[in-house]
């Protein structure tokens, strides 16, 4: 079984740059295999990854449920495993499943059951699995992502960033998921601001194991486009992550 670790936070807040990063470590340091799992309607994982994602596993479901797309002979589970292995984005370093939102009405539960079982016989054939989730944690409360080791629960610093945090550090406690350490992790922060946010960060009854300082290298990286996984290994963002990482015994 591979060692889950799962990243929510609200948008814009860095959870997708903190998940290329960490994939990084894990790469750089020689982990072990790792499949990267973008779960975020918004999936831009890829982007930062530097690897290209042709269709997202909720656009290969939602062709499932055209019964005219059915090929003759192929039971529908089938078809849906088939359409689930095409999904998958292989490279030497990394492999990428890219999730994506819902596509349309209807119910998604018998997909999402095959989805579930998919993800579970995949994980095997890897040492870690990074998953960066949406702010509202779905797959993981729908059971589709289930036995996460480490979460990462991702804030700006900000007093209205954490307490958001917070409120998703109280989901947590309510999902079904078996969910194993919780860490609070605040970015584009200062030593000043930092100290400033002791107060909220105390109110969330989160551990926060680090924060990452506000990185013109990142800014940079986005405004071009380039992979944040080929961030400077000097950049103060890469160098943050990597010991909270460390921290966290990675």
């Amino acid at each position: 079984m591979s060692t889950h670790i799962a990243v929510v936070g609200k948008g814009g807040t860095g959870k997708t740059t903190f998940s290329a990063l960490a994939i990084r470590y894990l790469i750089e340091k020689n982990r072990g295999t790792v499949l990267a799992v973008d779960a975020d309607p918004n999936a831009n994982l890829n982007e930062a990854l530097g690897m290209e994602v042709a269709t997202t596993i909720s656009q290969l479901i939602e062709q499932t449920k055209d019964p005219k797309a059915l090929p003759v002979g192929m039971t529908k589970e089938t078809f849906i495993e088939y359409k689930l292995q095409q999904s998958l984005v292989e490279t030497k370093k990394v492999d990428l499943l890219a999730m994506g939102g819902p596509q349309g009405p209807g119910c998604y539960c018998y997909p999402n059951d095959l989805l579930r079982k998919y993800m579970e016989l995949l994980e095997k054939n890897y040492d870690y699995m990074m998953t960066d989730n949406e702010a509202g944690m779905e797959h993981i409360s729908r059971g589709i992502l289930k036995d996460v080791d480490q979460l990462f629960v991702i804030s700006d610093a900000s007093v209205r960033g954490i307490r958001t945090a917070g409120r998703l550090g109280e989901l947590v406690q309510k999902l079904k998921s078996k969910i194993g350490k919780t860490h609070l992790i605040v970015t584009k922060g200062t030593p000043e601001i930092m100290d400033e946010l002791k107060p909220a960060i105390g109110e969330t009854g989160l551990e926060m194991i680090g924060w990452i300082p506000y990185d013109e290298n990142v800014l940079q990286f986005d405004a071009s486009g380039k992979p944040l996984y080929e961030l400077p290994a000097e950049s103060p963002a890469v160098k943050a992550v990597y010991e909270i990482l460390e921290k966290a015994g990675f």
